[in-house]
């Protein structure tokens, strides 16, 4: 399943690239794109598991970005 979600607050193009990279390492996600420039998440990933994929996306995302939201 692919989807994709506006970011509110990513700061720098530095914090996407690591957001990015952390979301790759989750179990279950197929893809992932952040996007500085467009302050969005492009995310694919198992349907099944989708929801549980989230939440683990956005403590990944508030480690890196703690100010940063995804609006789901």
């Amino acid at each position: 399943m692919k989807k994709r979600y506006k970011l509110t607050d990513l700061d720098c193009a530095n914090c996407a690239a690591k957001m990015e990279d952390a979301i790759r390492k989750i179990d279950g996600v197929h893809d992932a794109t952040v996007s500085f420039m467009a302050q969005k998440l492009t995310i694919d990933a198992d349907e099944e598991r989708f929801d549980e994929i989230m939440r683990e996306v956005a403590a990944v995302c508030r480690k890196v970005e703690p100010d940063c939201v995804i609006n789901l």
